[in-house]
């Protein structure tokens, strides 16, 4: 399953994403928000990275304005990596390198065709599971578990 959320810049972007996912037959669970109705980004980064978080949904997409906010609050959650992504190169890298487990995209800064493009890379791409990758990624978990108390 996988876990959706965005703000009311990034709402357009993720119901043109829904529909691709759709016809993929890819489940999916929104966490919000449900209209182009002003409203904090922060608040569905949450819910999102939550539900990837413990396990409830393998992997997460959101969707804000730049893809920068929503990405950074994603990255608050314990056991998120959140990668915000506009080319090819980082969506796939980001899976095969980092194991990211959300993608953040930016409507105003993607177009929907592109952005169903990075997420199909990101959702085929499997990590590499190289040991050099893992050990970067056991550096990253250290920090995360020395300075999120």
């Amino acid at each position: 399953m996988l876990a959706i959320g965005s703000d009311h810049a990034g709402y357009p972007l993720k119901l043109e994403v829904i529909k691709h996912l759709e016809e993929r037959n890819i489940e999916y669970k929104d966490y919000g928000c449900y209209s182009a109705d002003s409203c904090d980004y922060a608040v569905f980064a949450e819910k999102t990275a939550n539900a990837v978080a413990s396990g409830e949904c393998e992997k997460g997409l959101l969707f804000c304005g730049t893809g920068v906010g929503i990405s950074i609050a994603a990255n608050k959650v314990r056991g998120i990596r959140a990668a915000c992504c506009s080319d090819e190169f980082s969506a796939e890298a980001t899976r095969l390198h980092n194991d990211a487990n959300i993608l953040c995209l930016g409507a105003r800064v993607v177009e929907p065709e592109k952005a169903i493009k990075l997420v199909d890379l990101f959702l085929d791409t499997e990590f590499s599971g190289e040991e050099r990758h893992i050990r970067r990624i056991a550096q990253i978990t250290d920090i995360e578990n020395r300075f999120c108390k």
